[in-house]
């Protein structure tokens, strides 16, 4: 039985979802982000409890099917940016496509009406943050870090961080601001 979760973005959420079917002694085939595989058909209450379970950590079941779309948007996304290293060779657009199986215009106008941002502005959003979270790491400079998150320059990331941020890139690892990363989240 496949089940689809909210919120789900990762590594200790996949151990939270581990840990609830554990509790649930259910078997899982495969948990990945926004995506569990478990063994077992769940009847309606077991299915309550899971769900139960994994609302206190901010995560949640999802059946609609438009819901799962945006959720595995957002997840493509995610893995794009923070735990994946090499770029994509097409555009966003193509590539979302192409791995939904969706138009591209139905994708984004779903993923806007329903998060109220644009597909562009969230994947904006998390390379910001990765990029914070590097700076924070102090293991590179600022044109390493242009380079691993594939910006066509320094500048073009300058520009990016501080239009979200408001902060240059340098001013903000100046600033050693302590982050609990996505991961701890």
């Amino acid at each position: 039985m496949k089940l689809h979760i909210r919120n789900m973005v990762s590594n200790r959420c996949k151990m939270i979802v581990k840990s609830e079917l554990k509790k649930l002694r259910l078997h899982y085939i495969l948990v990945e982000l926004g995506e569990v595989e478990i063994m077992e058909s769940l009847a309606p209450e077991e299915l309550e409890q899971l769900n139960s379970g994994l609302q206190e950590s901010g995560l949640a079941i999802i059946e609609d099917r438009k819901g799962i779309l945006i959720e595995r948007i957002k997840n493509i996304i995610i893995e794009l940016v923070h735990y994946s290293e090499e770029q994509i060779k097409v555009n966003l657009s193509d590539y979302l496509s192409e791995k939904l199986n969706y138009d591209y215009t139905y994708l984004s106008n779903l993923f806007k009406e329903n998060q109220g941002i644009t597909i562009e502005h969230f994947l904006l959003s998390h390379k910001v943050e990765r990029v914070k979270e590097l700076l924070v790491y102090d293991e590179l400079n600022v044109t390493e870090i242009a380079y691993i998150m594939h910006y066509s320059s320094v500048a073009h990331l300058s520009n990016q961080f501080k239009k979200l941020t408001g902060l240059t890139p340098s001013h903000y690892k100046q600033l050693k601001i302590k982050r609990n990363p996505l991961e701890n989240m």
